[in-house]
Order: structure tokens, then sequence, then C-alpha cells
């Protein structure tokens, strides 16, 4: 009989809850929780430590927050009143081959675990969870746009930043509701894909010259695209609605000089479907943790 993984789970968002629920039914699977003392429920696989009590030696993975840690080795930890920072010292009480989850990370992680010869795995970097939270993002990003415009998403001219594993989904549902869907990359393949769809597609360079009719501009791309001279051109009934991560594609300070209506929308799967969200981490960080050899 195979012996039981040991997991230690290190703050986290609402969709850590779920994450646990779902962990804590596989019988070969042993959870530590820190950063829970407001979360009433008990499990049968999981109880509740802090991190002077942690046993580290036998650790074979530690989830870490979707944020990671911040540059002091703090994490985020909704669900308790205590700070929890790990220092690169705790890092290195790990054995050698115990894996770190993380949503994404920082080179303050980098550093801590390959200082330690830790393996890291970002999971929103990965495939097969980034497309999985490409639907409540997208959804999310559909809720954002009807409860901050005056117009239906039905005949919307809506503007869609990138075609990536977030931006085809987030378009694929706009256009489900019957927007008028235009999506700018600078991809050439993306672009005739995007013509197989029967959606307009332009590329970075000539999409200032198309603006002006944009009503709804949603961003996936992680670096700033959405630049000054393409904002002055919108708009300004415009609304931009961002999904990339920090620092995020459109150049905040001048749309909002100019009076454009932004909306950084972080951590949308959290928001919109902390329960799915959570679940498909769970699922990926069980699979994982089984598959290294330890």
């Amino acid at each position: 009989m195979n012996k039981a993984k040991q997991l230690a789970i290190i703050g986290g968002d609402a969709r850590y809850i779920p994450l646990i629920h779902t962990l804590n039914r596989e019988e070969d699977i042993q959870i530590q929780l820190l950063g829970f003392e407001q979360v009433e429920q008990s499990y049968t696989q999981a109880m509740k430590t802090e991190l002077n009590n942690l046993d580290t030696s036998h650790l074979n993975g530690v989830v870490l927050p979707i944020t990671g840690i911040d540059e002091q080795g703090k994490v985020e930890a909704v669900f308790t009143d205590q700070t929890i920072q790990l220092t690169e010292e705790w890092f290195q009480s790990l054995p050698n081959d115990c894996v770190i989850f993380t949503g994404i990370s920082n080179p303050t992680l980098d550093q801590f675990t390959q200082n330690a010869g830790l393996t890291l795995i970002e999971l929103m970097n990965r495939d097969e969870v980034a497309i999985y939270n490409s639907i409540p993002t997208a959804e999310g990003a559909i809720m954002l746009a009807i409860q901050h415009t005056n117009v239906t998403i039905h005949h919307a001219n809506v503007y869609i930043f990138g075609y990536g594993r977030v931006g085809e989904t987030t378009a694929q549902c706009f256009a489900g509701l019957g927007a008028k869907v235009s999506v700018v990359t600078k991809d050439d393949a993306d672009l005739a894909r995007v013509y197989e769809k029967g959606w307009e597609g332009y590329s970075l360079k000539e999409v200032g010259s198309k603006i002006a009719e944009c009503q709804i501009l949603i961003n996936t791309i992680p670096s700033k695209v959405v630049t000054q001279s393409i904002l002055q051109q919108m708009n300004s009934q415009a609304i931009i609605i961002d999904l990339a991560s920090k620092p995020g594609g459109i150049d905040f300070d001048c749309a909002d000089a100019i009076g454009l209506k932004t909306i950084h929308a972080l951590g949308l799967p959290g928001m919109v479907a902390p329960k799915t969200a959570g679940e498909i981490l769970a699922t990926q960080v069980s699979k994982l943790l089984k598959s290294v050899k330890q």
C-alpha cells in the first residue's frame, strides 16, 4: 500500500475552501492547514496547525496562495488574522523532493525555491489549468460588462486584445451572446483563425484606426499594449476591462486622464466561481503531486 502524501496548504482565498474539500476526499493525501483558523469545517484528512508547529521534514508538497508570496515572504491568507511569513530558511527546511505549488511566482519565490533545490510549479501557467480557468474568467468579464454598461452585449462592439487561452474563450463567450467581436493580436495564425470564426481581426499596429467603434474593450495580454495612441481614439463611453495579471496591459494613468472607465479584474475565477476554480486547482495539485517521483 502506497504511503499517504503529506501536503501543507498555506493561506489562500475563497477558492481554497473547495480545494481543501476536494483533496480531503482522497485517502492517500494527508493535509495540514495553515491560515484557516476562521474556517469552521472539520476534515477527516486535514488538520489545522501553525507555522511554528508544522513538521516540514516529511512534506511531499506545499500549496501556496494563487499569488504565491510577496517580496517579504508573506502569504495572502483571508481566513486568519495572523501574519504568515515564509523565509528562505523555511524553504530550505523542506525535503529536496518536496513540490511547491503556486498560482504565479515572482523573483523572491523563484530565488527561495531555487536556492533550496525545490521544484516550483506555477499552476496558472499550465495549459490545463489556464484553459479551465478561462471559463469563469470569461463569464466574469461578461458579468462586469453587463454591470458597467447601459447597452446589451448583443450587437455591442467588443474588442478583445489577445487570442491566447483566455482571449479565445472570452471571444467565444461574447460572440455566443450576439456581440460583434473583433480580436486584436500580433499573431498572423491567430488572425487566420479569427477570420475562420467569422469575426473581425486586427493587428496591434492597425487597430488604432478602428478602435473608435469599440464599446467594450477586453484585454488579456500581460504587457502594455493599450497605449495612449489607442486610448485617445476611443469613444469616451467605452469601458475597458483588463483580465491580464499585474501590471496589466492598459496605460491606466492615461485612461484615467482621458476619463475612460477601466477595471483591472484580477482573480475573476475566485470571485465569480470559487467552487469551480478551487476544484480545478485541487484536481491538478492531486494529479501532479502523485506523478512526481518522491
